[in-house]
């Protein structure tokens, strides 16, 4: 009798041991597919694996790619997180069913309403904001006001933008239809566009070196550009606006995150996006690409708090997912290229 209880007792250990131990080490990790590069995010990571024990394995690659990725592979995906910049390109994962809703007080104490989805299916993790910058030599702040006012005809040869066929202009336009209507909203694009100094430039950098050449007075970006440059070269004559501060406010998107919809470490994923949301980890989120903390309580890194503070627009950003085929279809007609 001892000998049979001998023989069945390294089965009943081994049994325990699977429960207890391997399955546990098994959730014990996160994968997560980031169309952020590796420096904007292994930091955070790095963070959270030591504060948790909890391992983060993750691909980069463009948006479009990840979210195809995710398509393809449905059930048997290995991603438990996607990471993306603009609420576009989110709220696409989210009707293309590839997220799941996560409720969570955490990410509700640390989010604003109109920065998550009203569905939680993603949640923004840090602020871009897209506003004004002007040539000190050319312009005067009083000179300046709204994102409409970019249409008027005294800034007729004196504006740069970016092209259309980018998601952040596609994204503010959006935003815009959402505020104003989209007969409101055409007339003004169709005047920015008459007020073109060149014809539409390939990325936020080229315009602001544009601006500050003096080959334009005026152009629309994302804040983590100038800071760039102006970190390169301090004695640039280029100077941030905060357009419709007396309005509806300043334009802004997000870098987010949700939980996939086939998550095989759905636990794990949630306390990496609570993490991210966090105290602890919002300045390191946001000060490695020059962004605002999403999570009010939170202070701006003080190179970027010295532009100054600003009202935000407080339309919920899945308008700028559901109005995006519109907006896009919007400056086609207008001859935003």
């Amino acid at each position: 009798m001892l000998k049979s209880n001998l023989s069945r007792f390294p089965i009943a250990v081994f049994f325990l041991f699977s429960l207890l131990v391997v399955k546990p080490l098994h959730a014990e990790e996160v994968v997560v597919y980031s169309a952020r590069i590796e420096q904007l995010i292994k930091p955070m990571f790095d963070a959270f694996t030591k504060e948790t024990g909890i391992k983060v394995k993750y691909v980069t690659d463009n948006e479009g790619a990840l979210l195809a990725r995710l398509e393809a592979e449905g059930k048997n995906t290995p991603a438990d997180m996607l990471i993306t910049a603009d609420a576009g390109n989110l709220w696409a994962a989210a009707q293309a069913g590839l997220l799941q809703p996560v409720k969570s007080a955490v990410l509700e104490n640390n989010i604003p309403a109109h920065l998550r989805d009203p569905g939680n299916e993603w949640f923004g993790l840090s602020i871009r904001a897209r506003t004004l910058i002007y040539n000190t030599k050319k312009v005067k702040p009083e000179e300046l006001s709204t994102y409409e006012d970019l249409a008027d005809a005294k800034w007729n040869k004196r504006l740069c933008l970016r092209t259309s066929k980018k998601v952040y202009n596609q994204s503010l336009v959006a935003m815009m239809i959402a505020e104003h209507g989209e007969a409101e909203t055409e007339k003004i694009v169709k005047g920015w566009v008459a007020n073109l100094a060149v014809d539409p430039l390939s990325d936020d950098t080229r315009a602001l070196e544009f601006v500050a050449a003096g080959k334009c007075d005026v152009t629309l970006v994302n804040t983590y550009y100038f800071g760039r440059l102006m970190k390169k070269d301090p004695n640039l004559p280029l100077a941030i606006f905060w357009p419709n501060q007396n309005t509806n406010g300043v334009h802004v998107n997000v870098s987010g995150a949700g939980v996939t919809r086939h998550a095989r470490h759905e636990q794990a994923a949630v306390k990496l996006l609570e993490f991210l949301s966090s105290d602890k980890a919002q300045n390191l989120f946001a000060d490695v690409n020059m962004e605002y903390p999403v999570n009010p309580k939170i202070a701006a890194d003080p190179f970027v708090a010295a532009w100054g503070g600003f009202k935000q627009n407080p339309i919920n950003l899945v308008k700028a997912g559901e109005l995006q085929t519109t907006a896009v279809k919007l400056m086609d007609r207008a001859g935003y290229q």
